[in-house]
């Protein structure tokens, strides 16, 4: 596949790794060792997903995996893919336990050991704060410090599960460690661009105030959700004005399958903030579930479904090829997302659960998509 427009060239490192050349060297196992440490990922999102359908009374199974639905996504899933991404970027062998110890926290999960999940995931959450020091070290910049907090933040999300806090406040330290870590990616690849001062300022005044609010979560929820509901929102709202992504969706392939990911990730933030702000931090029920799948679907997926056709030849060392039906999952996605929401906000059960059931299509259409392009890519190789 021939670069188009403003697609990434280059080696991999850190944060920006290349659409079109995997990196030669060969850490973490090669490209066994990783696949299989994306397996374990991949088990977790599965079977994640199989415990949301049984929360919707769709799907049989034990009440010990549909408890764990959201600790699968987050921590399971998307902690094994973040945390593998910044272990190839290292460079290192041993950074493979960080996202070896969130994929088996996800398997303790499965198993029916929901503590002993949530301490390896503390401790993946731990380890992923150690590679950002060291990537700091050798990369000083204001984007590493900002993707270390919101590796901090899981660390906290886990283990304030343990300590027992509400999952609601887990979920929202969650969403902080996603936030705060793609929030950091586009700063540093929005770096190409001589951004003017006051979108400077602005950006770093979100992103503390994003912290402060993390903090005090857990001591004063009601203020500190409407806060970070504000911090989401100003986010969403810098995103949408500042981001390279307004410029490249103009392009075309590739460069604007990714801007156009990325535009629709940054308004369901803007709303996933807005439904915060106004109804406050939720603690069950219709509007707990708009609040959180408005980002961990609607924004996370959607940069998910951007980001992998980048960062994926990089993991497995393996070339993607792009093709326009890349754009079906995510308009499955964003569309069944509407209708989850809107079920919500209406008090509309079939609303819902068919925006349910069409995320779970979304997410495995993307999968296939996603294997089927590697083993075309590797076939053309």
């Amino acid at each position: 596949m021939e670069p188009q427009g403003d697609e990434p060239r280059g080696p991999a490192r850190a944060g920006v790794l290349s659409v079109t050349a995997p990196p030669v060297m060969a850490p973490l196992g090669g490209r066994l060792g990783r696949t299989a440490l994306l397996a374990l990922g991949g088990a977790a999102l599965m079977t994640g997903m199989w415990a949301g359908l049984q929360r919707l009374g769709l799907v049989s199974g034990g009440p010990a995996v549909a408890v764990q639905h959201g600790p699968l996504m987050v921590s399971g899933f998307l902690g094994t893919v973040l945390s593998l991404e910044r272990a190839v970027a290292l460079g290192k062998n041993w950074a493979a336990v960080v996202p070896a110890m969130a994929g088996l926290g996800a398997v303790a999960l499965i198993a029916g050991h929901p503590d002993l999940g949530l301490l390896a995931a503390s401790a993946a959450g731990l380890g992923l704060v150690a590679l950002f020091v060291i990537l700091s070290r050798r990369e000083p910049a204001p984007h590493m410090a900002v993707m270390g907090l919101g590796a901090v933040s899981w660390l906290a999300g886990s283990a304030a599960l343990l300590a027992g806090q509400p999952m609601a406040v887990a979920a929202w330290l969650w969403a902080g460690f996603l936030v705060l870590t793609i929030v950091g990616e586009r700063m540093e690849l929005n770096r190409v661009r001589r951004l003017p001062r006051l979108g400077t300022i602005a950006l770093g005044l979100v992103v503390v105030a994003t912290v402060a609010a993390l903090v005090a979560l857990p001591f004063a929820p009601e203020l500190a959700g409407r806060a970070l509901g504000a911090c989401l929102l100003g986010a969403a709202v810098w995103l949408l004005t500042f981001d390279v992504a307004r410029r490249t969706v103009r392009s075309r392939g590739l460069t604007r399958f990714v801007a156009v990911c990325l535009l629709s990730g940054f308004l369901w933030l803007g709303v996933a903030g807005l439904l915060l702000l106004v109804h406050g931090l939720q603690y069950v029920g219709l509007l707990y579930d708009a609040q959180l799948h408005a980002v961990f679907v609607g924004f996370v997926l959607a940069m998910i479904f951007g980001h992998a056709p980048v960062v994926f030849p990089a993991v497995l060392m393996l070339p993607l090829r792009y093709r326009p039906v890349a754009y079906l999952p995510l308009w499955v996605l964003h569309g069944a997302l509407i209708a989850r929401v809107a079920g919500d906000l209406l008090g509309e059960p079939s609303l819902r659960v068919a925006g349910s059931v069409g995320n779970v299509v979304a997410i495995l259409l993307f999968v296939v998509l996603q294997m089927f392009s590697a083993l075309s890519g590797r076939t053309k190789g």
